[in-house]
């Protein structure tokens, strides 16, 4: 319900300034056609309630109406009714009648579709039919030259102004549904990607580097010993130290890498085209700056990272087997004593010594 309602208040704020607009020019376009029939003065009296008071009088109902998206559908068919009965009470002028008809036609589908296309058509013909039986028309097969010019504006500036509306409502609705599929791959908390969508990145990097046989490497970092830092700090100076690690991840890395949180302490890295040397510079550099930091709320608090990283193997036949090797690369450095970076081809030499 309370959609419906911010869906319905919405659809009455749109529909208020093309009705408003459309309903005044309409106003011209029926008068003149009608002036020349001499019309009884309620007549008259009702093409200026319909003209002018009916469109703040509509979005007043739709806004105050418990369910103002249903309001404003009934507005549509009241709208539609009335364009039916002008058309009788012109005598079927050709020109001004197809005006009126083609107007609503456009609102209509432009609104709801061929369903509400085929409602409003029901209630245009409703309206013809009070019309009849109040107006006994004959039909005027003339449209003469003013009554040409009064359609006009009417012609031109009413689907102007409801296709810069129709516009404005795409342009806000793949706005909104960017940032939805941006929240929907970005972690809440650091900004960076989500464990699914850095994993797509992955899969596209991998293709990229057996495509065009270029090397990379991926990193997987790991916060020493975060679960003791919650027990002893608390939560919250646990987020802190993530939101740490992620500002520094993306005032560090290059323009090109993709840094994403894969899920709880660990995160991860796509370094695109850099060999693997470079890239454990650069996190042996991350792991030094990072293990410096200072926290005002808990100034005894430091933090160090274990991290460990893998080059692109052209053997490997999915991505999986890469991620697999940075993951192996991660236990070696967390095996062997945390706050270092150990590199996959090292992991063996380093198995050894432990061994030695």
């Amino acid at each position: 319900m309370g959609k419906m309602g911010g869906k319905g208040f919405s659809l009455a704020r749109r529909l208020y300034t093309s009705r408003t607009l459309g309903l005044a020019l309409g106003l011209l376009c029926v008068s003149v056609a009608m002036y020349p029939l001499n019309p009884a003065p309620w007549v008259w009296g009702l093409m200026l309630f319909n003209g002018l008071l009916w469109p703040h009088l509509a979005f007043q109902w739709a806004r105050r109406a418990k369910r103002p998206y249903h309001a404003e559908h009934r507005n549509l068919l009241i709208d539609a009714f009335l364009g039916g009965f002008w058309v009788v009470a012109m005598q079927f002028n050709p020109l001004p009648s197809a005006t009126t008809i083609s107007m609503m036609a456009m609102n209509n589908v432009a609104i709801g579709g061929m369903r509400f296309l085929l409602a409003g058509t029901a209630a245009q013909i409703l309206g013809v039919g009070v019309g009849w039986l109040i107006f006994r028309p004959f039909f005027i097969p003339e449209t003469s030259q003013i009554q040409l010019y009064a359609c006009l504006p009417l012609m031109c500036f009413y689907p102007l102004a409801l296709g810069w509306i129709c516009y404005r409502q795409a342009y806000t609705l793949g706005r909104q549904k960017r940032e939805l599929l941006a929240l929907s791959r970005t972690d809440s908390l650091t900004g960076l990607l989500n464990h699914g969508a850095w994993k797509d990145q992955l899969e596209v990097e991998f293709q990229r580097c057996q495509r065009q046989q270029q090397g990379g490497a991926i990193a997987l970092i790991d916060i020493d010993h975060f679960k003791s830092i919650n027990d002893t700090y608390g939560h919250v100076a646990g987020d802190i130290v993530l939101r740490q690690l992620s500002k520094m991840l993306k005032q560090n890395l290059r323009a090109t890498d993709v840094a994403g949180r894969y899920g709880g302490d660990e995160f991860c890295v796509i370094l695109p085209d850099l060999p693997l040397n470079s890239a454990a510079a650069a996190m042996e550099a991350l792991r030094d700056r990072f293990a410096t930091l200072g926290y005002e709320q808990n100034p005894a608090l430091k933090v160090s990272l274990s991290i460990g990283l893998a080059a692109f193997n052209p053997r490997h036949t999915d991505a999986t087997l890469w991620l697999n090797d940075a993951d192996q690369a991660l236990y070696g450095a967390k095996s062997t004593g945390r706050n270092r970076v150990i590199c996959s081809d090292e992991r063996p030499r380093q198995e050894l010594l432990g061994s030695v």
